[in-house]
C-alpha cells in the first residue's frame, strides 16, 4: 500500500495529467480514507494514526496520531510513544507510507484496468 499513497501523493500534485487520471487518483485516495496509516519520517520517527486527508502537495492529515520513537540509537532498542492527536505531516519529510486495509480492499486497489 505504500506504492499506493505514494503514487497518490505524486499524482496529486501534478497539473499535467489528463483529467480521467485524476479523478482514477481522486477515487483511489478516497478508499484509503479513515483507515489507519503508519507514516515514517525521515529522522526515524513513525506515526500511527488514521487518515484524514491529502493536499495537492502530498501533505498527510492524521487524526488520532499516536508517535513512536526509539529511546537509543542502537539496533535492537525499546520504542516510546506518546499521543499527539490531529497533525499534519509534510511531504519532503516522509519516507514510508503504509495504510491498514483488509485482503478484500487490497484487491480492489490493485485490480488492473483493462
Amino acid at each position: 500500500m505504500e506504492q499506493e499513497a505514494e503514487k497518490s501523493s505524486m499524482g496529486m500534485g501534478s497539473s499535467g495529467g489528463s483529467d480521467t487520471d485524476g479523478s482514477e487518483v481522486v477515487s483511489q485516495v478516497r478508499k484509503m480514507l479513515f483507515h489507519r496509516m503508519l507514516v515514517g519520517i525521515q529522522d526515524g520517527r513513525f506515526f500511527l494514526g488514521t487518515f484524514h486527508c491529502i493536499d495537492k502537495q502530498g501533505n498527510i492529515i492524521l487524526q488520532d496520531a499516536v508517535e513512536y520513537r526509539s529511546t537509543r540509537r542502537s539496533s535492537p532498542s525499546p520504542m516510546e510513544q506518546r499521543g499527539l492527536g490531529l497533525i499534519l505531516i509534510p511531504s519532503s519529510c516522509r519516507i514510508s507510507c503504509h495504510v491498514d486495509f483488509s485482503i478484500y480492499e487490497q484487491l480492489l486497489l490493485l485490480k488492473i484496468k483493462q
